[in-house]
């Protein structure tokens, strides 16, 4: 088993912490958030790839035959890209709205939020 998938997946997921704690303004730690996730998708597509594999389609050969990718690894990624979307587009509008009635991004701006 090959470990440089991990180790990149590793050192993409603590570049996104390092700087969503670093941050000093809303939209950059959203897209530090994004990076985060991203590594998400190295670490599922390195647990599903075996070497030497095929894509998973049986239409021109016998099912067992020759070893093929695992097809729900690659459905959760997939998965994993749209739900990363997602959130990204809620949070960048959350961002729209507190810059809109704070007038800023700065979290230590946003004294009013503070409970």
């Amino acid at each position: 088993m090959h470990v440089l998938p991990y180790l990149i997946a590793a050192y993409v997921f603590l570049v996104g912490c390092y700087g969503l704690a670093t941050s000093r303004n809303l939209v950059h730690a959203v897209g530090c958030l994004a990076v985060c996730q991203s590594a998400t998708y190295v670490l599922l597509l390195a647990v599903g790839y075996r070497d030497g594999a095929t894509a998973p389609v049986f239409s021109d050969i016998r099912p067992g035959s020759r070893p093929v990718v695992d097809p729900v690894v690659q459905a959760l990624t997939l998965t994993d890209i749209v739900v990363g979307a997602t959130v990204t587009a809620l949070l960048l509008a959350l961002v729209l709205q507190i810059a809109k009635r704070h007038g800023t991004v700065d979290p230590d701006e946003l004294r009013e939020l503070r409970g």
